[in-house]
């Protein structure tokens, strides 16, 4: 089989830390080559200089046998080759075929865009490749899995044959997940070549070919992906066995701590995102709340966290109604947060970590007396909580909050919110892009905080972590509870019904 991509010996260096050592990778014509590895491995650092993103500091690429230099994107594109980012590079309020055609747009007399030309161009792609998308439809308005689709197209539509795909299944459902992984499929099967980055052995098991192992910058192996186990090639990642199921007794669930009674809450366009919802969460018990991304999920997170104004209903917390409450009156009753966007509400992104690591308790002492900041108490603080979480960085608690990789900035969000161990900690998307080593490490934690009379819900689109980690699961469909499960008596086909709209499951008569 010929080898497509070489990448000889490539280093790249970062201030105080080594992000790719010396490593070395091949892409053969016709395959799926899975890229695995902790969270800040140099996975995405690899790819991006394969994508002109970055430059490398040692180390030769080659193409089709012929050495090159890849000095930016645009480069990579003439040489044939296509990325689909974890964030998805898209403008959302340009339609699908603006967004494909986007600097590469067909002319026709005086300059004028062609754009029934490009219609056609997207049409025909999208049905070579079973690409199913609405070429006039607007980005804002279609699905997630719809945008993956309209990344993939941008990729075919500049003829590119080498195709990254960074955490493509991130936020995709059970069934979207299926879909691509057949749409891979075609696509080799028409001749392109596939890297996949991803920390989902699953994944791996059922697209990849081979699979090369990244443990802190350098390669651990590479392996066949059809003869080595997904238990193999996890201990290879993190050097030491790992645990996929988290070990949990029954829950003891006691008294009620949330109660949502009627809840109504607009989206951004001023619709009903959540339509008279109940809900009750007790202690000592993880409750989660399962759907399709776009269901209302996100608007119900940010009325319960006071980032978003209720139209009606009320949200009782401890036995007192917070619904008009500020945040920080939220946070002293009892309620945690880690948001599913780390960016806009986690973390503030110039802040060093020692600062963004005191945003809910640099109130209290030993971090301030009098309100003035005790700096070297915070700094210890900071530096300890990084220690015990895993949160790698190039200059510990002082490093820029944006100079840490994703699932090294979610790891610093986790660590903030269970140290202070809050009465109901409300989880959404915990250990998205997290490693399994990480995902191994959270599950424990908050088990444990169940296991303190605490409640956790959680909203997740992880099937796997939903089915793992909940006792208690409720679907949400068009922003209504379309049924309430057990989560020992339940099954991903019964929860993808629900989720679908397929399937009403029983919803309990609340007070």
């Amino acid at each position: 089989m010929d080898t497509i991509v070489e990448m000889k010996h490539i280093t790249k260096r970062f201030p105080g830390i080594i992000a790719n050592n010396d490593v070395s990778f091949s892409l053969r014509k016709g395959e799926i080559h899975a890229l695995l590895g902790e969270n800040g491995a140099g996975k995405s650092t690899l790819m991006s200089i394969l994508f002109g993103m970055y430059q490398a500091d040692e180390g030769e690429i080659y193409i089709r046998g012929k050495p090159v230099h890849i000095a930016n994107p645009y480069t990579a594109t003439k040489l044939g080759i296509g990325m689909v980012h974890q964030h998805f590079k898209l403008v959302h309020n340009l339609t699908v075929t603006e967004n494909i055609i986007l600097g590469m747009e067909p002319r026709k007399s005086f300059g004028r865009i062609d754009m029934a030309s490009a219609q056609k161009n997207i049409e025909a792609l999208s049905t070579r490749y079973g690409l199913a998308v609405d070429p006039s439809a607007k980005i804002e308005d279609i699905t997630v899995g719809m945008q993956q689709r309209v990344e993939i197209l941008k990729m075919l539509y500049r003829n590119a044959d080498i195709l990254i795909f960074d955490e493509p299944t991130a936020v995709l459902t059970p069934q979207e997940i299926s879909e691509l992984m057949h749409i891979m499929r075609r696509l080799i099967e028409e001749g392109k070549s596939i890297i996949l980055i991803t920390h989902k052995l699953k994944e791996i098991k059922m697209a990849a070919d081979r699979c090369t192992i990244l443990r802190r910058g350098a390669v651990i192996g590479t392996v066949q992906v059809a003869d080595t186990s997904e238990e193999q090639m996890a201990e290879m990642m993190v050097g030491r066995t790992v645990s996929f199921k988290v070990p949990k007794k029954p829950s003891e669930p006691t008294d009620i701590i949330l109660k949502i009674r009627n809840l109504c809450v607009k989206n951004n366009k001023q619709l009903l995102a959540i339509k008279n919802l109940n809900l009750d969460v007790k202690r000592g018990e993880i409750f989660c709340v399962a759907g399709i991304d776009g269901n209302g999920q996100s608007e119900l997170i940010e009325a319960l966290t006071g980032l978003r104004k209720i139209e009606s209903g009320t949200i009782e917390l401890n036995g007192k109604q917070i619904q008009s409450a500020p945040i920080r009156e939220r946070t002293l009753t009892g309620l945690g947060h880690i948001p599913e966007d780390r960016h806009k509400y986690g973390l503030v992104l110039d802040f060093n970590m020692a600062e963004n690591m005191i945003l809910q308790t640099y109130f209290n002492e030993p971090l301030s007396k009098h309100g003035i900041l005790n700096a070297e108490a915070i700094h210890r603080h900071s530096q300890d909580l990084m220690e015990q979480f895993d949160v790698r960085s190039s200059l510990g608690a002082l490093s820029i909050g944006r100079s840490l990789s994703g699932g090294n900035q979610q790891k610093a969000i986790i660590a903030r919110e269970i140290y202070r161990s809050p009465q109901l900690l409300i989880a959404a998307q915990p250990t998205r892009g997290l490693d399994i080593g990480a995902i191994e490490y959270i599950h424990r934690c908050l088990v444990a905080e169940r296991d303190k009379g605490h409640a956790i819900l959680l909203f997740s689109l992880e099937m796997e972590e939903v089915l793992n980690l909940a006792d208690t699961i409720a679907v949400i469909y068009e922003g209504e509870i379309a049924g309430i499960v057990n989560a020992d008596t339940t099954n991903e086909n019964e929860l993808g019904l629900m989720m679908s709209g397929s399937q009403k499951g029983v919803v309990p008569d609340y007070e």
